[in-house]
């Protein structure tokens, strides 16, 4: 069965993400300057938080902003229940794990966050999107990538997580298998006639949230745009379209 095309619970704005994938934070100032109100929600990755550590989600939660940490935990159970603990108090909406990290790994994830006061929403990363076929075999993993995505799909889904990480090319097979009720972060989004840079699997805006995504994560055609702004506005009308 095809899933629905749209959720009405989330508007345009509410389903876009951007990737703030800058050096520091004087670069993610101008670009939330530039952005404006065009967007509400806001991913911090390695390299911004490795730059300016946790004032920057501070800064950015305390204007209003929502936050996505996409920091891809990944370690043994307490470990990782103890960033998500530190995370929780930084008050981030969204933050990643990787589901590659097993059950009691993922687990320990989504209790930590559900015993948060912030309760932020635990993202498990299924396969990466610059990642093909090939590349999983020359890791030992056996079978395509859609596979391996369904297989943890299911696994971060037993284990109590809210949501997933996956490319566009696996929306469809996904919403088939683990149904409408978990949260999808799609990454691998370029607006029509866009360079795909390094991403191996993408879609255009209205392709991802028609084929089952709840959010799209987008960067470097808005951020290196022009015109931020009207780049962002632009993305929105074609997810309302």
């Amino acid at each position: 069965m095809t899933p629905p095309a749209s959720k009405p619970s989330l508007s345009a704005r509410d389903r876009l993400i951007v990737a703030l994938d800058v050096p520091n934070a004087a670069e993610a100032q101008k670009l939330l300057q530039s952005i404006g109100d065009s967007a509400s929600i806001y991913k911090i990755g390695k390299q911004l938080f490795t730059s300016e550590g946790p004032n920057l989600v501070r800064d950015l939660v305390s204007s209003g902003r929502k936050v996505f940490l996409d920091l891809k935990y990944h370690d043994i159970p307490n470990t990782v229940a103890s960033a998500v603990r530190a995370a929780a108090e930084l008050r981030v909406n969204m933050l990643t794990v990787h589901a590659s990290g097993g059950s009691k790994m993922l687990r320990a994830a989504a209790e930590a966050a559900a015993a948060s006061s912030a309760n932020p929403l635990v993202l498990a990363v299924t396969v990466l999107t610059s990642m093909a076929d090939e590349d999983l075999h020359e890791i030992g993993i056996s079978g395509s990538a859609q596979d391996q995505v369904l297989r943890l799909a299911k696994l971060a889904q037993k284990a109590g997580l809210g949501g997933l990480v996956a490319s566009p090319s696996e929306l469809k097979a996904l919403r088939q298998t683990i149904g409408q009720e978990m949260k999808i972060v799609t990454p691998g989004v370029r607006p029509s006639g866009s360079d795909k840079g390094d991403q191996a699997r993408v879609a255009t805006p209205a392709e991802a949230i028609a084929n089952g995504a709840d959010y799209i994560v987008i960067g470097r055609p808005i951020t290196a745009a022009p015109d931020p702004a009207a780049a962002a506005k632009a993305i929105l009308e074609e997810i309302q379209n």
